[in-house]
């Protein structure tokens, strides 16, 4: 009885229900993505590394591919409502091993994206007040007062935390719109839509051009994880994750294409390398007064604050559905009694991102990077391996798309459960080839080196230690082993929505 006591919490343990509708949970996913962000810092880094001037087509190009992507991963969320999307799906597509794999490689993804952020935020946060009153706080200062709060909107209800992210993200698509508008009505070089043409694009530097590009859009299958939370489980998550998909994709390409506008094609990657982020700014404070340009540094802050807050609850409602079946300690699949918020998750996230803090801090210490060590480490690496590990993901979830729908027979037709799952899995493994053979350029080291391997490494192997333990638990703990990818019940939910399981696993 002590193996299935495990297990049980599973049955029990649920989140906070039907809080979400379709609005909050787009603002949840967009905040992930962090557009001012984006915007500001990823837009101008792909113009300044890779020299290439279709940026704004490669949003275009990966948005599209995201949404055939999303027409089988829409679908499985529809029969499937479990917080560790990922994992449940793989499981229930490719078997209970290749799901407790892919939710290793989701945990340490998405954790490594979450914390990554903290490295641009404590730098831009301390930079931020230096300019507005002189104070001169460590970057690490910064970063942990944002814990703090990111740690205690966590352990709330998560409706809370929605209206705050909808706020951030409301006020970052207005300062990028006010952006775009001064800087297509400056065209320096006339208004020209260069940067839209394929040749633009598909040239030498195309690899890198996707591998940068693709992590704008890191959090956008993240709706399906609230779907035990959601007022419509059938209809929240892929019309969300759909609205989503569609509004990053055109609000990224047509900000960039202004930034291509505004500083002139044959100037916009000069620019981007000599100023970097600052770029927008400085373009805004050429026409705005000083208040309006303080107020857009300060939602650059907001807008990485916002994707803390979104990543950090991901990772505990992955916490949370794991221990809930028995795969991680019963314990992590406590809630809040009050608010049904994965509480051990959300602890657990905040303290892995403390030692990781704390790690980097000391070996901080006196760097001859200066004030921009957090940002060229601790950001650039972890987030590049976050978004490493979730193109994986994002393939092999594909895969699991086809195989789960093969053994189950349904009213979705051809396209939904084998064209576009399978058009989604090559173009993705395509964008992850790329990434791989990128990774270098991608944070920022020079030739052969040992972060190189190191650094995807750490996100690949845990998932292969995951198939291992999945190998264990099935002749240790066969209850568990059993109750695997399932939210914590051995029977199939799918029967409820019109899907009758061709077999059993």
């Amino acid at each position: 009885m002590t193996d299935v006591r495990i297990a049980a919490p599973v049955h029990e343990a649920h989140l906070g229900t039907r809080r979400l509708g379709v609005p909050a949970l787009v603002f949840m996913i967009i905040a992930a993505s962090a557009p001012l962000t984006v915007v500001a810092g990823g837009v101008t880094s792909n113009f300044a590394v890779t020299s290439v001037l279709g940026v704004p087509l490669s949003f275009l190009v990966l948005g599209a591919v995201l949404i055939v992507f999303s027409v089988g991963y829409s679908a499985m969320s529809q029969h499937i409502h479990n917080a560790g999307a990922f994992y449940a799906y793989v499981a229930r597509g490719l078997g209970k091993p290749a799901g407790v794999g892919s939710a290793w490689v989701a945990l340490v993804s998405y954790n490594s994206m979450q914390v990554g952020i903290y490295g641009l935020f404590g730098y831009a946060l301390a930079s931020l007040l230096q300019s507005l009153t002189g104070a001169d706080l460590p970057w690490w200062g910064c970063a942990l007062a944002g814990w703090v709060v990111v740690g205690l909107l966590g352990i709330t209800k998560v409706d809370l935390s929605a209206r705050v992210l909808g706020i951030l993200v409301a006020l970052e698509f207005v300062v990028v719109t006010v952006y775009d508008l001064i800087a297509v009505g400056a065209a320096p070089e006339g208004v020209s839509l260069q940067s839209f043409e394929p040749g633009s694009l598909f040239t030498t530097g195309v690899g890198a051009v996707l591998s940068f590009s693709i992590a704008a859009f890191m959090g956008f299958e993240s709706g399906a994880i609230y779907n035990e939370e959601v007022k419509d489980p059938r209809h929240t998550a892929r019309r969300a994750t759909t609205i989503a998909i569609v509004v990053i994709a055109l609000f990224y390409a047509v900000s960039a294409w202004a930034m291509t506008v505004g500083e002139g094609p044959s100037a916009v990657v000069a620019r981007s390398a000599e100023q970097g982020p600052g770029l927008v700014f400085a373009f805004l404070g050429t026409y705005l007064p000083v208040w309006a340009v303080d107020i857009a540094n300060v939602l650059f802050v907001t807008s990485l604050f916002a994707a803390l807050v979104a990543f950090h609850n991901v990772v505990a409602r992955y916490f949370f559905s794991m221990a809930r079946e028995g795969v991680l300690p019963g314990r992590l699949a406590r809630t809040n009694p009050r608010t049904q918020a994965p509480v051990a998750g959300s602890v657990a996230q905040s303290a892995l991102a403390l030692v990781v803090l704390v790690v980097f801090a000391v070996a901080g210490s006196g760097s001859e990077l200066g004030p921009l060590y957090p940002v060229l480490t601790l950001f650039t690496w972890l987030t590049n391996m976050g978004a490493f590990g979730l193109v994986l993901l994002m393939a092999v979830t594909s895969v699991a798309v086809v195989g789960y729908f093969r053994r189950h027979r349904t009213w979705y037709g051809v396209w939904t459960r084998t064209v576009a799952p399978v058009i989604g899995a090559v173009c993705l493994t395509i964008v992850f080839a790329l990434i791989v053979a990128n990774f270098t350029v991608l944070i920022g080291a020079q030739g052969d080196t040992v972060l190189g391997w190191l650094l995807p490494a750490i996100v690949v192997v845990p998932g292969v230690v995951g198939v291992l333990w999945a190998w264990r638990l099935r002749s240790a703990d066969p209850a568990v082993y059993a109750g695997i990818g399932r939210g914590g019940t051995l029977d199939d939910d799918t029967s409820a929505l019109g899907v009758v399981p061709a077999e059993r696993h």
